[in-house]
């Protein structure tokens, strides 16, 4: 079994990677993936194991598992974070009201103020015991499970010095009777826990803006729905819609479930799943989709998918998946933040006796003083944060813009890619026919002839004939009274108006009947064949007068797409299983060099991996069960949003407006995304590269600088607050 659960209480990456660490060896538990920034875990068990025993098992080390639906987790998350945020506001104000004026005395009326020692350790006892009892509290759960995160740091700085400044102003003897000053260091102890707290504050304001587009769409549901019950209108809660239960829609009201029109007629926005920015039409037996807004008229709809089964539900699901996701980058990260903390205590110690045994004087207090400052700025937060944070922001960027992300490992791949493979039907293509022209003899009169088409393609279920129905009634065609129908299988049809035989089919049709058809007409039929489209022939009586030309159109953006590919340097390939002649006149008409026709399901699959067995970074565009191999075997799986949920479950992206110009958005988001990563990484480890030396003291020798703890936790602060901001700047690239 593998589910995702919201857990509470994280700090910092090495609490991520605390937990997967405790977790792995239980008995039962298969994998563990746990996102610090998303606030999750991902864990697979099998039955050695209850769920229940694994939140327990969380919790001794400090952390909540919350348990439930989706919906329902990220709701209670939510309050436990809000009132985290609101208990976190609270303890950094009450350890500034009280931090305050320790430093004040021990900046400017060191000495002048009687008793002043005893005075600053009474303030400071609230400031470590109420606003700062977690770090201590949780450093002490890590270290009874060997382990060790960022509140390991904190508990040992703030309490070293405090214990070292407690011994001088009970004790302050033993250093006067040694030649050395008892200073004692409350305001380090205070004046740290205070800007971690805020620095810990501003950096849960910004994750909450990380996971906007999760919030965003969860918000597309309604809070209050009015349904049919026992034969009234009732009002309900959202989460209390039954399936196949009647609900009412007035104008304004958003879809609260996937569903079947009963009664009425209007216009509803669906643009949050298809990208389409004109409202379509809904009337009896038509679908509506939760979260589209229901713009004129009244609808009756019968509920057919609610709650976690709904589409929207499913695009929730794939964005929390993606920001969940780990990719190889954030995996290595992770692992030196789980390595970091035991150096960084091992530096300290190392600091310690390098000063006790060879500092020329007062090596005790450097001995305690540089230890102390080196495990407050040595902190892993902005190197836990950096790839993580990029990934979030990216993946709600991709959901706003309709790319939906399914595993981060697409959105760091796909800025590599150098070869795309398109499927033809619903990729490059619309993927349903329509008619493309209407030609008629020039000595004809159309009008009578377009009614009478109408009314015989009216009767025809075939899929050609429904589209050129769909066309002429577009086109405001009125119908007449036919007689004497008849369909006659793998040709057409015929019958008769005002006693004139009419016959609509293939070239077949009209060759069994012994049909002329005007040579103009049959060279256009010619051209359009050449084309790669289907030419049906009408004849009236034993003449062709006219001829229709169905095809699956191109989709309007499809050439620019391509161009745009090719451009940044990608090789396209098209497959298909349509034949030869329309695989060429497609790959003409949008400029594609390489096409394979009449190419069987498997067979896509197999040249995504020859093409990767080349070396190539391959990603796969399409729509259909026939492409799902393909999308699972690439580098980079792109489905397009109008195709099929097997097609969507097997591909890592998903473009929601079914446009190929989607693919230029993803590979720049991609780029984006990956060159904010490295920024973070870099200015993480060039913080700690310089700033660890500094805070042991390396500079002493030459100029007596000894950096104080107080700006080694305002460093510390602002360098995970700089990663946090340079990551929501990915906010506002540009991506077109």
């Amino acid at each position: 079994m593998k589910e995702q659960y919201k857990i509470a209480g994280m700090t910092c990456a090495a609490c991520a990677v605390s937990i997967e660490s405790y977790l792995k060896p239980q008995d039962g538990i298969l994998e563990v993936a746990v996102n610090y920034p998303n606030q999750s875990v991902t864990i697979e068990y099998d039955n050695k194991i209850a769920l229940e025993t694994i939140q327990q098992k969380i919790k001794e080390i400090g952390y909540t598992l919350i348990l439930g639906t989706s919906q329902d987790t990220q709701k209670a998350f939510e309050e436990l974070e809000e009132k985290r945020l609101a208990s976190l506001k609270s303890k950094l104000v009450f350890s500034a009201i009280f931090s305050i004026p320790i430093f004040v005395m021990a900046m400017f009326f060191m000495g002048k103020i009687p008793y002043e020692n005893w005075i600053m350790m009474a303030l400071s006892l609230p400031v470590l015991f109420w606003s700062g009892a977690e770090f201590y509290t949780i450093a002490w759960k890590k270290l009874k499970h060997f382990s060790a995160n960022m509140d390991t740091l904190v508990a040992l700085s703030t309490g070293i010095a405090f214990l070292f400044s407690v011994f001088n102003t009970v004790n302050p003897q033993y250093f006067l009777s040694k030649g050395l000053m008892p200073h004692v260091y409350y305001e380090s102890a205070v004046i740290i826990i205070t800007l971690i707290l805020l620095g810990r504050f501003l950096e849960e304001k910004a994750k909450s803006k990380t996971s906007s587009a999760i919030k965003k769409l969860m918000g597309l549901t309604p809070k209050k729905v009015m349904v049919i019950r026992n034969g009234e209108e009732s009002i309900i809660n959202y989460d209390e819609i039954l399936k196949g239960e009647l609900i009412i829609l007035k104008p304004g009201d958003k879809v609260p479930v996937d569903g079947k029109v009963k009664k009425g007629t209007s216009f509803i926005d669906e643009s949050m799943i298809s990208g389409e920015p004109i409202p379509l039409e809904k009337t009896k037996g038509s679908k509506v989709f939760a979260g589209t807004i229901n713009q004129k008229g009244a609808l009756r709809i019968i509920a057919t998918k609610v709650g976690n089964e709904t589409l929207l539900s499913q695009i929730i699901k794939l964005v929390e998946q993606a920001q969940s996701s780990k990719p190889a980058i954030q995996k290595m990260a992770d692992k030196v933040a789980g390595i970091f903390v035991p150096i960084v205590i091992g530096l300290a110690i190392l600091t310690f006796a390098l000063w006790y045994f060879l500092a020329p004087e007062a090596s005790l207090t450097y001995a305690l003083l540089t230890p102390i400052t080196v495990l407050i700025i040595a902190c892993p937060c902005a190197l836990g944060l950096a790839t993580p944070t990029a990934l979030m922001v990216g993946i709600g960027k991709g959901a706003e813009q309709g790319i939906l992300i399914k595993d981060a490992q697409s959105l760091e791949t796909a800025y590599k890619i150098d070869t795309l493979i398109l499927d033809k039907t619903g990729t490059i293509t619309e993927g349903k026919p329509q008619v493309t022209n209407i030609i008629w003899d020039e000595n004809i009169i159309s009008d009578t002839l377009e009614k009478v088409v109408l009314a015989i393609e009216s009767e025809s279920e075939h899929p050609i004939a429904e589209a050129i129905v769909q066309h002429l009634k577009a086109s405001k065609t009125p119908g007449v009274t036919i007689e004497a129908f008849q369909s006659i299988t793998g040709l057409g049809a015929e019958a008769t108006f005002e006693n004139t035989m009419y016959r609509i089919g293939n070239e077949n049709l009209m060759l069994q009947h012994k049909i002329n058809t005007p040579h103009a007409l049959d060279q256009k039929a010619n051209a359009l064949k050449l084309e790669a489209k289907t030419v049906v022939y009408i004849s009236q009586q034993d003449t062709v007068v006219g001829i229709i030309a169905v095809a699956d159109k191109i989709k309007a953006t499809t050439i620019s797409a391509i161009k745009k590919l090719q451009k940044i340097g990608v090789n396209i390939h098209m497959l298909t299983g349509d034949n030869e002649q329309t695989a060429k006149a497609i790959a003409q008409q949008v400029g594609i060099k390489q096409f394979q026709a009449n190419v069987m399901p498997a067979e896509k699959g197999k040249f995504v991996e020859q093409l990767q067995k080349q070396g190539k970074v391959v990603a796969m565009a399409g729509d259909g069960i026939n492409d799902a191999h393909a999308l699972a075997q690439a580098d980079v799986g792109i489905a397009m949003g109008s195709g099929t949920d097997i097609a969507m479950e097997s591909a890592g992206i998903t473009l929601m407006q079914s446009d190929l110009k989607q693919i230029v958005k993803a590979v720049q988001l991609s780029k984006a995304t990956m060159q904010t990563i490295k920024q973070n990484l870099f200015w993480a480890f060039i913080y700690n590269l310089i700033a660890i030396p500094i805070a042991a003291g390396i500079l002493y020798p030459f100029n007596g600088f000894l950096l104080n703890p107080m700006i080694a936790g305002a460093a510390m602060s602002m360098s995970s607050i700089s990663v946090l901001a340079n990551s929501l700047r990915l906010k506002n690239s540009v991506i077109n």
